[in-house]
């Protein structure tokens, strides 16, 4: 298992999931891209990354679900977890925060290098 710290980006979309992987690695961070919330969490569980960047609307498991599962493990409670959505409503980021989210980021709200700035004042 590598000591090297890694973000994991939870995208569906591969506009954004190419865009953010190509950006965090240009920052000189390492990083894993998957598809959906059934893969990310095999990915956590294989290697604890340092930062989860989680998209909510996803096909199977989506994002609620992999924070929930996330949130109920003790090895996994703390783990930083930024969500990056395009859902506004204001009971979708509650929901969210209270499920133990670090972070709601709004994706047409929050321009991609504060999302960078963001997962990379976590891993420092």
């Amino acid at each position: 298992m590598s000591e090297e710290k890694y973000v994991l980006i939870v995208e569906d979309d591969p506009f954004y999931s190419s865009i953010y992987k190509t950006k965090v690695e240009k920052e000189g961070l390492r990083s894993v891209l998957v598809h959906d919330g059934a893969a990310a969490l095999q990915a956590i569980r294989k290697e604890k990354p340092a930062v989860v960047v989680l998209d909510l609307i996803m096909p199977g498991k989506d994002g609620f679900q992999v924070l929930e599962e996330l949130k109920a493990d003790p090895v996994f409670k703390d783990l930083v977890v930024l969500v990056l959505s395009n859902l506004s409503q204001d009971e979708d980021i509650k929901r969210v925060m209270d499920m133990g989210a670090t972070e709601y980021l709004i994706k047409s709200n929050v321009p991609l290098q504060e999302v960078i700035a963001k997962v990379r004042s976590y891993i420092s």
